[in-house]
């Protein structure tokens, strides 16, 4: 199956990202989002990641005119029945989710192949939101942030997921430069449970005063060679987020991914992350880091 006509339901940081490889890849792309302010923000959002692209010479002045061209823009899915691929990328909640499979099954055409972004939830539990016909054709794409720059991508069978989507899906993202790697329907699958292991550790470390988040992150790139520190990369996801994707983790493996204490007492304070102004760094209006 061909995919060339791509919609991504959502327009925070994960959804518009998305958007923009397949564009860049030269698909055309719908994005939606309710909120016509949500959207322009997300548009604009683009055009500073494209121009920062350009002015480090990670694309050219072209590349950036074509994949806006190729981005256009719905305050609803009424338009996707002619969609090839619909991405879902919303708030990390199975009834939020659910939600938007209502809407998708009634108007996407029938050999339409439909994903989600999700992070940590079961796809087969997920596909159980749509009718029974549309099952087979649902699979997980679980990218990683920032996705313009993250090659990696999760491809998650659900248990009646056909072979042709799996094959179709990988196809996609190799054509929008991305390496997909295949995982088990298994909660968390496989990075997020490597990643969360290591934060829990860090985050005790943090707790016992043995290292300050920050010397832990100069360790972790300096000893460990990882490009972000773990607490610089809590921040750059959301506190929020992290310790809504612990609880399901805890859920489902017991005491080895319960959230730690001071997690939680971050994302109650407001300490979010950068978006937020605050997280385990402070950060000015523009999310520069300042202290």
């Amino acid at each position: 199956m061909s995919v060339n006509k791509i919609g991504v339901i959502g327009a925070g940081m994960m959804g518009s990202e998305i958007a923009l490889v397949f564009a860049m890849a030269g698909k055309n792309v719908v994005m939606m989002e309710p909120e016509q302010a949500r959207l322009d923000k997300a548009m604009a959002g683009l055009q500073k990641t494209l121009e920062s692209g350009v002015a480090r010479k990670f694309w050219a002045e072209e590349d950036m005119a074509a994949a806006l061209s190729n981005i256009s823009t719905a305050t609803d899915v009424s338009g996707f029945g002619d969609r090839d691929l619909v991405i879902e990328a919303v708030f990390e909640d199975e009834e939020v989710k659910a939600a938007v499979y209502k809407e998708l099954d009634a108007v996407c055409k029938d050999d339409a192949i439909i994903a989600s972004n999700t992070s940590s939830i079961s796809i087969t539990v997920l596909a159980s939101y749509f009718s029974e016909k549309r099952q087979s054709r649902f699979l997980g794409l679980h990218f990683f942030s920032p996705v313009s720059r993250m090659k990696l991508v999760e491809v998650i069978r659900g248990m009646d997921t056909d072979d042709d989507v799996i094959a179709a899906a990988r196809e996609v993202c190799i054509a929008a430069g991305k390496t997909p790697i295949d995982v088990k329907d298994v909660v968390g699958f496989a990075v997020n449970r490597i990643l969360f292991a290591m934060w829990d550790e860090v985050l005790r470390l943090a707790e016992e005063g043995a290292c300050s988040p920050e010397d832990i992150d100069i360790g972790c790139k300096l000893g460990l060679g990882h490009p972000v520190g773990p607490f610089e990369l809590m921040d750059n996801i959301s506190n929020t987020l992290n310790l809504q994707v612990a609880e399901i983790l805890h859920e489902a493996y017991g005491e080895r991914f319960n959230p730690r204490p001071i997690l939680r007492q971050m994302v109650k304070a407001g300490r979010a992350g950068r978006r937020a102004g605050r997280g385990w760094y402070r950060y000015d209006e523009k999310g520069k880091r300042v202290a």
